[in-house]
């Protein structure tokens, strides 16, 4: 299969022809999704969309990954949360710094 993006085209492993390329590509995928902060929900649909891997086979690696870095997926997940409870409060608290920009101009 051929993938094409910005008039750059891809060679995309598959699944059936060459397990193996295939499954590193989706690890691959699901490392550039915990770079960007997301959960396993998040990912999953996320390479559902936009790279067209089925779900259970997103699920089965990630599940994987967990197994063989078990360390690092629960560190991961307690500064995911941690990362998550910031940003609720930040996103909570801009409407209070807005109010008080408007007191300021007046």
């Amino acid at each position: 299969m051929v993938h094409c993006h910005n008039n750059y085209c891809h060679v995309v492993p598959c699944l059936h022809c060459h397990p193996h390329s295939y499954i590193r590509m989706v690890q691959h995928l699901i490392e550039r999704c915990l770079l960007l902060h997301m959960n396993q929900q998040q990912c999953v649909k996320a390479l559902a969309h936009y790279a067209s891997i089925r779900p259970c086979i997103t699920i089965t690696v990630w599940r994987e990954l967990e197994k063989e870095n078990k360390d690092f997926f629960r560190a991961y997940v307690r500064a995911f949360s941690s990362y998550r409870l910031f940003m609720g409060r930040y996103i909570q608290r801009k409407p209070s710094l807005e109010r008080k920009k408007q007191y300021w101009k007046h």
